[in-house]
Formats: C-alpha cells, sequence, structure tokens
C-alpha cells in the first residue's frame, strides 16, 4: 500500500491486489448472484461459477469482484494512523486489461481526509445578551391560553358564523362541477379562523346561520398533496348544520381548582406555579440559544479548509433524517417537503445551509477540544456507558459491543468543549 497527498486534504492510495485476493473477490461476487442464477440443465441456484464463467465470460463478475476487493482495500486505508479519512473512495484508478487472476494488479484511488483547523481567540468570545425574564405579561397570556383551552362549546341559538365559532357542517366538493375523491364530509366540526381547510374556505362560511347552503369558490395551494387539485379551481358546496360558541371560564379559585394541578388552589397560586414553569422553559431555552450564538461567533475565528465531500456526506445525512420523518408520517418525501412549505429548491438549500453548519461546528469543536486537552475520566465513561445502557434497555457490555471507549470519550470531551466556550463567553 502506498499513499501521497494530492490536492488539500485529498491523499491517493496505490494497492497491489493479488491473485489470492481477487479469486477471493470473484468467489464473494459469484456468491452474490448464485441464487438467481438460470443456465439451462441446471436447476435455478445450483450452477457453479466454472459453468457461469463459461456460459457469460471470464469478465463477468468483475466488476462485483472488483467492488468487493476496493472495498477491502479501503478497509486497510481506514487503518492508516496519520489522518482521518471523511469520505467513500473516489476517482478509482485501474488498467481494465491488465486486471488478472494468475498476477497482481494495480488499484488507486482517492479519498478525502479530515482538514485541519487554525483557531485563537475562542476563549471570552462575546455575545449579544440572551433575555430570559418573565413579564406578568406572558404569565397572564399562559393563562389566558389555559382559560381558551378548557372553555366548553355550547350551541349558538341565534347570529350568524363567526371567526372563533365552531360549525358543523356537510360539504362536497366539485372541480369542473364533477365531485373530486376526498372532497366530501358529514358532520363535520371546523373552528373558524383556525386554518384547517385550505385559504379561503373558512373566510367563504363566514356569515352563514344554521341550515343555510352555500357554494364557497377556493383554488388549491400551487403546493399540494394531491397533485390532481394543486392550483385548481374548486367549489365546495356547504350545508351548516350548527354553530358552536366557546364559553369563556372565570378566573376564580374554582376554576383553577378544576385544573387538578397538584398544590395549586387559588388563582394566585397557579399565576405563581405558570410563572416557574416559563421560567424553567426560558432558561433551558436560553441555554440552548446562548450556545447556538458562542458556536456561530467561534466558528467564525476558524481558518479550515473543508473537502467538499464532508459537505456533500451530511447533505445525505440529513436528506436521509428528512426521509425517516417522512416515512413515520406514511408520506413520500416530495410530499412531505410541500407540506413543510418548501420548494424542492429551497429544500436542497436547506440541506446545503445545514450540511455546512454542522461540519464547521464539529470541526472547530473537536479541535478545541483537542487543543484544550479535554478527555473523559474513568467515572465519566462509566456514567456514560450506564446513560446509553438506560436509554436502549440494554447491559453496559451489549452496548460495549457497538460503541468504542475513543468514541465516547470523543462525545464527552465534545461536550466540554461546548460547555467551556459558553462558561467563558462575555454577554454584551
Amino acid at each position: 500500500m502506498k499513499f501521497v497527498h494530492t490536492k488539500k486534504n485529498h491523499v491517493k492510495f496505490t494497492f497491489t491486489v493479488t491473485p489470492a485476493e481477487f479469486e477471493h473477490a470473484l468467489d464473494h461476487a459469484y456468491a452474490h448472484i448464485k441464487d438467481d442464477v438460470e443456465v439451462k440443465g441446471f436447476r435455478k441456484g445450483k450452477v457453479t461459477r466454472k459453468v457461469y464463467e463459461q456460459k457469460f465470460g471470464e469478465t463477468a463478475l468483475y466488476p462485483e469482484a472488483l467492488n468487493h476487493a476496493i472495498g477491502h482495500k479501503y478497509n486497510d486505508a481506514l487503518m492508516v494512523k496519520d489522518f482521518t479519512i471523511v469520505s467513500d473512495p473516489m476517482h478509482i484508478d485501474l488498467d481494465f486489461e491488465k486486471i488478472s487472476k494468475d498476477k497482481d494488479f494495480e488499484v488507486s484511488f482517492e479519498v478525502a481526509i479530515k482538514p485541519e483547523v487554525e483557531i485563537e481567540g475562542y476563549k471570552g468570545i462575546e455575545v449579544e445578551k440572551v433575555n430570559s425574564e418573565v413579564s406578568e405579561e406572558e404569565v397572564q397570556q399562559n393563562i389566558d391560553a389555559l382559560l381558551a383551552q378548557n372553555a366548553v362549546l355550547e350551541p349558538k341559538e341565534n347570529g350568524a358564523l363567526e371567526n372563533g365559532d365552531t360549525a358543523i357542517f356537510d360539504f362536497e366538493g366539485f372541480q369542473d362541477g364533477v365531485a373530486f375523491e376526498g372532497g366530501k364530509a358529514e358532520n363535520f366540526s371546523l373552528e373558524i379562523g383556525s386554518g384547517q381547510f385550505i385559504p379561503g374556505f373558512e373566510e367563504g362560511m363566514l356569515g352563514l346561520k344554521a341550515g343555510e347552503l352555500r357554494d364557497i369558490n377556493v383554488t388549491f395551494p400551487k403546493q399540494y398533496q394531491a397533485e390532481n387539485l394543486a392550483g385548481k379551481d374548486a367549489v365546495f358546496k356547504v350545508k351548516l348544520h350548527e354553530i358552536k360558541t366557546k364559553k369563556k371560564n372565570t378566573l376564580d379559585d374554582a376554576w383553577v381548582q378544576s385544573l387538578n394541578r397538584e398544590n395549586v388552589n387559588t388563582v394566585d397560586e397557579l399565576k405563581t406555579s405558570v410563572k416557574q414553569d416559563l421560567e424553567a422553559s426560558k432558561a433551558e431555552q436560553a441555554k440552548r440559544e446562548l450556545t447556538d450564538r458562542v458556536i456561530t461567533e467561534v466558528v467564525k475565528l476558524a481558518k479550515v479548509d473543508v473537502p467538499q465531500a464532508m459537505f456533500d456526506s451530511e447533505i445525505e445525512n440529513f436528506k436521509r433524517n428528512v426521509e425517516q420523518q417522512a416515512k413515520q408520517y406514511q408520506l413520500d418525501m416530495d410530499t412531505f417537503i410541500q407540506l413543510s412549505g418548501l420548494t424542492k429548491e429551497t429544500f436542497e438549500e436547506q440541506a446545503k445551509q445545514q450540511a455546512e453548519k454542522r461540519v464547521m461546528q464539529s470541526l472547530v469543536i473537536e479541535a478545541i477540544a483537542k487543543k484544550e486537552k479535554f478527555t473523559a475520566t474513568d467515572d465519566e465513561l462509566a456514567a456514560r456507558y450506564e446513560e446509553l445502557a438506560n436509554h436502549y434497555k440494554m447491559e453496559v457490555s451489549e452496548i460495549k459491543k457497538y460503541i468504542t471507549d475513543e468514541l465516547v470519550t470523543n462525545d464527552i470531551a465534545f461536550e466540554k468543549a461546548v460547555a467551556f466556550l459558553v462558561e467563558n463567553a462575555v454577554q454584551k
């Protein structure tokens, strides 16, 4: 194995593949397809490699075998301690005519390596002060929200439908006079003004009285999950059965007691409890915001030449995570992106920005952890393994089969570096 540094933060490896190694790779390649091979005179899956090569040619297995051989050589490259590889093999170079089962041949590929980070002046970084105070107005807003959440709906005997009222109604949607799938419901309940329906629908219901009929003209958004309706005009035929309105609760001790909050029985106790909850929430939020501000400013101090492969890899990670979220909602990727209020173009840009942010922050924090010589004690390692075991409901011995001490130590050192930066930051 030989390697040379090519362009900045890239290394080219050259390996020799021996006849024995290539034979092993060919066996692996054939084992991968054997069960699906059919040759006249043999049962499916019972064809030998020799017969297969006679039928389809000796080189038929070469592409898959080379992938396997290169994979093994890549694993060898990962063992080199001079640097950390951060990409899959790129720019694979080999002379196909020199590939042989009888003699050595060479294969080369390039990889990106983790760059060195130059950074100074990160201790005592100045950031804008994060406000975590809770105002009386915020306390009252939360209490008002509790009053609204626990409001009881009562029939509205007289009057027309207004914002804030709940309508009980039937509807059916038509496009060019033809009813479309999924556009019909009976005794549907909708709070007017909630924005639950497409733009124009709820506004079109305002002023209706119980028992009345109305046609509501709407245009579906251009970004809509049902592609056959996206951007199209439609008419909804609506029949309003009943109007319900919220009965406002009275802020008194009796209502407070109906909430069944522990040790909260009076209005004053509720205000104190709500304020304490808000303070705890705001303190946690302020901590996250301060951390983000500090790291953002620290990253600006760094000098580093990041290989594009690192960004590309993180972009793919970001997209895979979004795809998993979409699957949880039983949606395809495109629909999930649309429902998130994004176009394909804005999603791609968001993925790019998030990837650049994550890669830069990770590199810079790791560099500071190394520079400050942060590490993990034996007790900290043991405690972290216990946390992981409890989280995944596994024994520590099982966890250690999948996670190394080095990985856990690096995580703890990373956290210490972040805490160090935040503790030493100056809020202006």
